[in-house]
C-alpha cells in the first residue's frame, strides 16, 4: 500500500496580519523519509505543517508533492493525512467508524470501508478493541486509532502535529518505536513537529530546527548534534556550550578569542577577522576535568550547581569570563573524585571539540 513522495517547500511565507509566523523558507524532504520540524513554541513549526496539509493558506511561495503543485489544492485532493494532536476522536462512533469516517464522506460503500477499517486498526494492533468507544482505550491505543483514521485514506505523506505530547514519558518512548516502525513498514513520508530535541534526534532522518520562522539547520541527526550550524542550534540542542568573544588573533594554526571578563579561547576553522565578535561552541560531554591543558583549551571553573542523572553527572560552572559552561561527567568519573558546590576546577578539551560558528547573531 506504501508511496511517497518528494516535499519541495519553495520560498514559503506565512504572515498573519502584521506578523510573518513563517519567513520564505526553502526546504525538500526527500520521499520516503522521516522528518522533523524542531524548534521552540512560536518558531513557525506548526504553521509550515499546517501550511503543507492545506489547512493554511500560504501568503507567498508554493510547496510541490512529487511533480504535482499542491499550493491551491484543498486538503482533500492533496495527497496527504494529519493526524491531530487532540486526536478528534468521536466518541459516539465505535473504531471502525472512527476510522473509515473519511471514506464514508467519499460515499465508499459501507461494506468496503468497513474492510478497510479493520485492515487499518489490524496494522495497529488493535482488531480486538474494534467494537469500543474512544473512552474505553487508553491514551496510547486512541493515538493508534487517530493514526489509522489519518492512514486510511493512502497518503503518500503523512503530517503529525506534536503526536507524542499528550501521553506519559514511558508511553512516549515506546510510541515513539512504534511511529519509527510504522514509518519504515509503510515506506511514506512523514512530517512530524516537536519541541523535544530527544524525541527530534530518536524519529528523524532530516531534523529542521526552527526559529523565529527560519530554518537554522536542515540535517541528519548526527550532524545537528555534532556540527550545529549557529549558536542557536548549539544552545536549543543542549549538547555544546556557546561562547562568545571577540578575535585577538589569526594564525595559520587557528584564532585566539578574547571573552569579556578575563577569558582567552582557542579555535581552528570558519573565516574569522581579527576584531570581529564570534561565537564557538565546545561539547558539553567532552569536557574533562584536568590538571594541564593546550592554552586556550581549557580553564579553571567554580561548580554552580551539580546534577545526578543516572549514567551521567551535569556540572555547572563559571570561569574565565564564562557564566554558564556545562560537562557532562559520566557517573564513573564524577565519583572517582570529589565534587561539590563552590568547588574550583580545571577543565580542558581537545581542540577538535570546539566548532566555530561565526559571527554573532543579532
Amino acid at each position: 500500500m506504501s508511496k511517497a513522495a518528494d516535499i519541495d517547500i519553495a520560498a514559503v511565507s506565512k504572515i498573519y496580519d502584521q506578523t510573518t509566523a513563517v519567513h520564505a523558507i526553502s526546504l525538500k524532504i526527500p520521499a520516503g523519509s522521516y522528518c522533523c520540524l524542531l524548534g521552540p513554541s512560536g518558531c513557525g513549526k506548526t504553521s509550515t505543517l499546517r501550511m503543507i496539509a492545506g489547512h493554511e493558506t500560504i501568503s507567498s511561495g508554493d510547496i510541490l508533492l512529487g511533480n504535482t503543485l499542491i499550493t491551491e489544492l484543498p486538503p482533500a485532493k492533496r495527497g496527504t493525512a494529519m493526524m491531530f494532536q487532540s486526536y478528534a476522536l468521536f466518541p459516539h462512533l465505535d473504531l471502525v467508524d472512527n476510522v473509515a469516517f473519511s471514506l464514508k464522506m467519499k460515499g465508499l460503500d459501507k461494506d468496503v470501508r468497513r474492510s478497510k477499517a479493520l485492515e487499518m486498526l489490524k496494522l495497529m494492533q488493535l482488531e480486538a478493541y474494534a467494537n469500543r468507544r474512544p473512552a474505553q482505550l487508553s491514551g496510547g491505543q486512541q493515538q493508534r486509532v487517530a493514526l489509522a483514521r489519518a492512514l486510511i485514506t493512502d497518503p503518500e505523506v503523512l503530517l503529525l502535529d506534536e503526536p507524542l505530547s499528550a501521553l506519559d514519558p514511558f508511553l512516549k518512548i515506546r510510541m515513539r518505536a512504534e511511529l519509527k516502525k510504522l514509518q519504515t513498514s509503510l515506506g511514506i513520508t512523514f512530517v512530524h513537529v516537536t519541541h523535544s530535541q530527544e524525541e527530534a534526534m530518536a524519529l528523524a532522518d532530516i531534523v529542521v530546527v526552527m526559529n523565529d520562522g527560519r530554518i537554522e539547520q536542515a540535517a541528519a541527526p548526527r550532524v545537528v548534534f555534532e556540527q550545529p550550524a549557529t549558536a542557536f542550534v548549539a544552545r536549543f540542542m543542549g549538547d555544546h556550550n556557546v561562547v562568545t568573544g571577540r578575535v585577538a588573533s589569526v594564525s595559520d594554526s587557528g584564532l585566539t578569542l578574547d571573552v569579556a571578563g578575563g577569558g582567552q579561547f582557542a579555535a581552528s576553522g570558519g573565516n574569522p577577522v581579527a576584531g570581529e565578535a564570534i561565537d564557538i561552541a565546545i561539547r558539553t560531554d567532552r569536557v574533562m576535568i584536568g590538571e594541564t591543558s593546550l592554552p586556550g583549551f581549557g580553564f579553571n571553573g567554580v561548580v554552580t550547581n551539580i546534577e545526578y542523572r543516572g549514567s551521567t553527572v551535569k556540572l555547572s560552572l563559571a570561569g574565565a569570563g564564562v557564566d554558564d559552561f556545562t560537562a557532562i561527567l559520566s557517573d564513573a568519573d564524577f565519583f572517582s573524585r570529589t565534587i561539590s558546590v563552590g568547588d574550583a576546577l580545571p577543565l580542558m578539551w581537545n581542540p577538535g571539540d570546539v566548532i566555530v560558528l561565526g559571527k554573532v547573531e543579532k
